[in-house]
């Protein structure tokens, strides 16, 4: 998939302090500094439509009068470098119904800013999650239609590109809506490109937990089969309408995979579905499309399906066999019995995330060793603690 030439040093003027190359990706425009500060009424908080971990994102108004949404890491974080190169790289040259439209880059000095088509409609985290902020009416018919969009997406990045993507980072906040209510998978600052002969990478932990597959976020081991556990517990918390974890509600209650196995071992999964709807969705599709997602999360990653195959089984080509469903892997299972609070009680979640970013023995792709555990304490992002 690469498709650079390196810009000289002299060209762009005094690089980043990082000893980075920054690269002139062909086809991607460049755009300069000054242009997108008057985009963004100099990057106005009134403009600010979002903020994560490497930076914050503005919208704009462009040249050509485009609306564009005008991602800024930050200057300071070498993660913020490593992320731009690592989204430019993987997005530059690849295009889908499902994916954010890359228009541009602008690399000046330490600056380092991605330009994306703008998307009206936010994010999944910000309008179905968010705690009822949003005036977007969550129907059935549109719920469907998103997780499908969404899994026709992953199938695009998992078997159609080459070599194929993992995202690392599946989670609502990094699932966009169009106008039209239309899926766009966004922020690829951690994916991994994997050749198609390697069965899997040794990686650094990064992501976000309550989504992160458990053979990844303990062993470091990354595959398309971690990527497809995040996508179930994203495509459960779709149909719930809550976020995969909520410390707020009782402790039966406060883990959204447990708490769909659990009803699903009773057959009373339709007890999940987002009481919002008020009755108003099919029944029995709503059920199908927990039991896929607890297909997605199962323990072992050989027995989570494709993404393809995710996607024909949300769109009604193809049955689901539900007598291959098996208890989901939870990180909490895989913990070690020193970091619980107390004995048969839930681990503090802040005990788990201290686990896993700690570092282990796992080599990443790059052989360096992760006990610098910066990059795991970077990436990782809280865990969703709102009320319903």
């Amino acid at each position: 998939m690469s498709c650079f030439s390196f810009l000289s040093r002299k060209k762009l003027g005094q690089p980043h302090e990082l000893d980075e190359e920054i690269p002139d990706v062909h086809g991607v425009k460049v755009y300069s500094y000054k242009e997108l500060r008057v985009a963004t009424e100099d990057f106005s908080p009134l403009n600010k439509i979002g903020e994560g971990g490497f930076g914050s994102v503005y919208k704009g108004k462009l040249k050509n009068g485009k609306i564009a949404a005008i991602k800024v890491l930050s200057a300071k974080s070498r993660q913020g470098v490593r992320e731009f190169l690592t989204e430019i790289r993987v997005i530059s040259d690849i295009e889908h119904e499902n994916l954010v439209k890359l228009y541009g880059c602008c690399v000046e000095k330490d600056q380092r800013i991605l330009i994306y088509n703008y998307l009206e409609n936010n994010s999944l985290a910000h309008t179905l999650l968010g705690a009822g902020h949003s005036s977007i009416q969550f129907s059935w018919p549109t719920r469907r239609k998103i997780c499908v969009g969404v899994a026709r997406g992953f199938a695009y990045l998992h078997e159609e590109v080459r070599p194929y993507i993992v995202h690392r980072d599946i989670k609502a906040s990094n699932i966009l809506l169009d106008k039209d209510l239309t899926p766009k998978i966004s922020d690829f600052g951690l994916a991994k490109l994997i050749p198609h002969d390697m069965t899997h990478v040794s990686t650094r932990v990064a992501g976000t937990i309550g989504y992160l597959a458990p053979e990844y976020a303990i062993r470091g081991q990354l595959t398309r089969k971690a990527d497809v556990y995040s996508f179930g517990v994203l495509l459960i918390e779709i149909v719930s309408g809550r976020c995969n974890t909520n410390t707020r509600l009782p402790v039966e209650e406060q883990y959204l995979l447990e708490r769909t196995w659990h009803l699903h071992e009773r057959k009373e999964l339709v007890g999940l579905v987002d009481t919002s709807l008020n009755g108003n969705f099919d029944v029995e599709e709503a059920c199908k499309f927990l039991k896929i997602g607890l297909l997605c999360t199962q323990d072992y990653p050989k027995l989570r399906p494709s993404m393809s195959t995710v996607a024909k089984m949300l769109a009604g080509e193809m049955d689901i066999d539900e007598n291959k469903i098996t208890k989901p892997g939870l990180i909490t299972d895989f913990m070690d019995l020193k970091i619980r609070s107390t004995p048969g009680t839930k681990p503090d979640i802040n005990a788990l995330y201290d686990y896993i970013s700690s570092g282990s023995e796992n080599v990443n792709s790059s052989g360096l060793s992760s006990g610098d555990t910066s990059q795991a304490t970077m990436t990782f992002t809280a865990v969703c603690d709102r009320s319903m």
